[in-house]
């Protein structure tokens, strides 16, 4: 169906940029994959059924198997006639249970929610203490040792700043594995801390992995120091294995 004929039945062809929240544990990561279920290939299949035609979403951030996120954020461009709340309906109706459209708005044509990103928030979440919780596997890493709040916040502000955290992720098709970190604080809710980081971009890995090194400090088998060491590395070889994913929310992306 050529352009003119298509905007007569369906209407103009317009930019949309939606913010997506989701449960990761039953998805195998962000990003589309041929045989496995993914939030993207979700996604994709509620517009096309929605719009009548395969419609390709872009996204801010690639997460990982089992990652969460409350600010995703995405977009398509497709032909609508109708209005945006319709659209949003119409998408939320045909998506399963555990992905939502919380946000939708029209978006200027060189919109892209990966490169006009200024930062990202991620969260990420322990439950300290002995018993488990069936309710809280899927959110939250639980660990039985006690942690000291004081000493994790102390290793944390190491990474403030700009660093090269080759130690700490896997490096980008570009090669660069400098970032500038803007926030990173742990804060404390009776058993649940919650680490809180905000980057202008992150490596594949890198916040799990910091995590990972974090808790060690938190658990005094390692002091402050050695989260600078790791820094200086720059050795991927060093690092710790990642946090479990079910710990890690894509919180915010910030424009």
């Amino acid at each position: 169906m050529g352009r003119e004929l298509q905007e007569a039945y369906a209407g103009p062809v317009r930019k949309y940029r939606a913010t997506v929240e989701y449960d990761g544990t039953d998805y195998h990561g962000f990003q589309i994959q041929a045989d496995k279920p993914t939030v993207q290939g979700a996604i994709e299949g509620s517009l096309a059924q929605t719009v009548k035609e395969a419609v390709r979403i872009v996204g801010a951030g690639r997460t990982d198997s089992g990652v969460h996120a409350l600010g995703q954020v995405i977009s398509f461009r497709v032909a609508w006639h109708h209005s945006l709340g319709d659209l949003q309906r119409a998408l939320n109706a045909r998506l399963p249970r555990d992905i939502v459209i919380r946000g939708l708005e029209h978006a200027q044509e060189d919109f892209h929610p990966r490169f006009s990103a200024r930062s990202r928030v991620y969260r990420y979440t322990v439950l300290n203490q002995p018993l488990r919780s069936p309710l809280a596997r899927h959110f939250a890493h639980q660990l039985t040792e006690p942690l000291n709040l004081s000493a994790m916040n102390g290793a944390a502000s190491l990474l403030l700043g700009r660093h090269d955290f080759a130690t700490f992720g896997n490096p980008p098709q570009d090669g660069s594995t400098v970032r500038e970190v803007m926030q990173a604080a742990w804060t404390q809710a009776g058993d649940c801390f919650c680490f809180n980081i905000e980057a202008n971009g992150f490596l594949r890995r890198m916040v799990r992995t910091i995590v990972s090194a974090l808790l060690v400090v938190g658990q005094g088998r390692m002091a402050k120091e050695g989260i600078a060491a790791l820094l200086a590395a720059r050795d991927r070889s060093r690092s710790l294995p990642p946090a479990p994913a079910c710990g890690l929310c894509l919180m915010q992306v910030k424009y």
